[in-house]
């Protein structure tokens, strides 16, 4: 089996903008960019065009932009699509980093393509780009254990223990972003994947 790798040029963390958004389960993608964003001492700026905070980081001879759109999360798609038309980039060269109810916190799992789950943020994206096959970072948020419940779970803080095990996870994950850089998504994935330890 060929090595995967990918040329990534776009990280999209996921999240609702504003205040009494910023410490629910369904800002963990924005946790995870804010956490690259501050190891590489990169600031975010509102772009209007984009209706994103955007930043970039030079890698090689390419930059990589990380973006937080500040639209909710079910228009997610309507930013991403306006920068991957503006820098004219390729499904395959984008990152997608979302909460994931399939996930327990302290879990992160790397994967290209897919449906969207139920995922109101994917979902949108694929609306707008016509197309699946980007890349994800999941991060595990843990289910409530009932659909009708899912809702309410994700629009609230997680306990004190899951946000330290999705932090834990996030840190690891970052651990990797070198290899994401270098497009060896392959190495990556094994990297994350594999329990500490082992």
């Amino acid at each position: 089996m060929p090595a995967l790798t990918a040329d990534i040029r776009l990280i999209v963390g996921l999240g609702n903008p504003g205040a009494d958004y910023v410490a629910t389960r369904h800002n963990a993608g924005f946790w995870f960019v804010d956490l690259v964003a501050n190891h590489l001492s990169l600031t975010f700026r509102f772009e209007k065009r984009f209706n994103a905070d955007e930043t970039r980081y030079r890698s090689g001879d390419k930059d990589v932009f990380l973006l937080k759109p500040q639209v909710f999360m079910n228009r997610s798609g309507q930013s991403l699509a306006a920068v991957v038309r503006f820098y004219k980039l390729e499904p395959q060269q984008i990152l997608v980093v979302h909460d994931e109810l399939d996930l327990s916190p302290g879990t992160n799992r790397l994967k290209q393509g897919g449906g969207h789950g139920g995922h109101n943020g994917l979902r949108d994206i694929i609306n707008h780009l016509g197309e699946r096959n980007f890349f994800r970072l999941r991060v595990g948020i843990g289910h409530p254990g009932e659909r009708d419940q899912v809702l309410n779970y994700v629009l609230h803080r997680p306990s004190v223990a899951d946000r330290e095990s999705i932090e834990a996870a996030n840190q690891q994950a970052l651990e990797v972003m070198p290899l994401i850089f270098e497009g060896r998504i392959d190495k990556a994935m094994q990297a994350l994947h594999t329990p500490t330890g082992q």
